[in-house]
């Protein structure tokens, strides 16, 4: 079986394959940042790990995501009991979607 050689859009040969394990809870962390940065997985890890900047750009799978990660960070909060800390992935994921909020509303005026 022949591989169809195909370019990126910087015409580069992404012939490469990087694999790594992680654990459930770091890959749900960067299965919702990637959701709501509005990249693929590939695209977000080699921008976040070659230091370019992630600009998202609203649509409707972003918002989706945007929507589902406030469902489940409303959630936890509820949860949570006055003695409980709030976790550093939650605080993190909280952080994350505020920052892609803004971005968002500084995008629409």
């Amino acid at each position: 079986m022949k591989m169809e050689r195909v370019l990126d859009r910087q015409g580069r040969w992404r012939n490469r394959v990087v694999a790594f394990r992680m654990s459930p809870e770091e890959d749900a962390l960067l299965d919702a940042k990637v959701r709501l940065s509005g990249l693929t997985k590939q695209e977000y890890i080699i921008r976040r790990l070659t230091d370019r900047e992630i600009t998202v750009v609203g649509n409707p799978r972003v918002y989706k995501a945007l929507r589902e990660q406030m469902a489940a960070i409303s959630s936890e909060l509820q949860r949570l009991t006055v003695a409980e800390e709030i976790s550093p992935d939650l605080l993190e994921t909280i952080q994350m979607v505020a920052l892609t909020l803004n971005g968002l509303k500084e995008e629409c005026e």
